[in-house]
Order: C-alpha cells, then structure tokens, then sequence
C-alpha cells in the first residue's frame, strides 16, 4: 500500500513539475458551464459567419496547453482561426468525479459535441453556426515530435473553414 501511495504521489508531483516547467498559459475555464460557454460561442460564429472549434481538454493536459500555444504563437495559424473560427477551450477532467449540477451540465456538453472523449486529449470539435458537428478531429494526427506539425494544422483549420465546407465561390 505505501508503494503504490508512493508512486502516486510520485506521478502527481512529476506532473506539477513537468507544468511548471512548461510556463504554458492555463487556458481552460474550470468555473464556467460548458454548455452556456459552446450555445455563447456559437452564437457569435452565427454573427460573424464562423465556425465553432470547440477544443475539449484541461489545464491538466500537456498536449492541451502545448496546442492552444501553438496556435497563438504563429501569425500564420492565429490569423486562420480568427479569421474563420470562434475558438474555445472546453474544460473537460475524466479523473474528476463530479457531482450534481456539474455532473449534469458535463453529461450534457459531451453529447452536445457527439462524445468526443474516445479520441484522447486534445480533442477539437468542429460546429457550423447552427451548432451542428460536422467534424471530430484527433490530435494525434496533428502532432509531431513534442509539438504540432504545421502543415498539419494548417490544413485541419483550411479543410473546416466556412468557405472550404460550403464551397469556395470564385
């Protein structure tokens, strides 16, 4: 028993390490109701002619702060999104047990944006004006090395723009 407390707590500390280490911005919101912060977004990308990109993770996720980033650090990047995208970060713990209207409100978001939670951290969920999923995209896809792949996410935000799905007029 005292060894499995021990690795524990080894684990729990090598991860507050590793974060600290990392000096990433804590961009998820853990207080806000998911559901009212997607149904916000989404009414703004109805104002603006944008999609919604709804990146589900936490502020315990590497990979999640690593993304959200990435994305702002490039000009290129950052210009495609504002451009096309209301960009939100969802917060989402599976290790947290929730009770409650917390547990309600997370039951709801997931099935909201269709269950993503199969792919893995960070999961981004693509939403037309209408709030209809038209894509899931798995992050293991975009990643390469200890970072993202520009390329990659280039053409994920290109391939889910409003011109790309809705035909590009030229």
């Amino acid at each position: 028993m005292k060894k499995i407390l021990a690795l524990a707590l080894f684990a729990l500390l090598s991860c507050g390490i590793s974060y600290a280490q990392s000096g990433l911005p804590r961009v998820y919101n853990e207080e806000i109701n998911p559901v009212e912060q997607i149904e916000k977004a989404l009414a703004t990308s109805a104002k603006e002619g944008k999609f919604v990109i709804a990146q589900l993770g936490g502020n315990w996720c590497p990979w999640c702060l690593k993304f959200a980033d990435f994305i702002t650090k490039d000009g290129e990047i950052k210009k495609m999104v504002e451009e096309n995208f209301v960009y939100i970060h969802v917060n989402y713990n599976p290790r947290k047990k929730l009770e409650g209207v917390q547990k309600e409100q997370t039951q709801k978001m997931l099935r909201r944006l269709g269950n993503p939670v199969r792919f893995g951290f960070p999961v981004f969920v693509v939403l037309d004006a209408k709030g209809k999923v038209l894509h899931t995209q798995d992050s293991n896809y975009l990643e390469e090395g200890e970072s993202y792949n520009k390329k990659k996410v280039m053409s994920f935000f290109k391939n889910w723009s409003p011109n790309a799905v809705k035909g590009a007029k030229l």
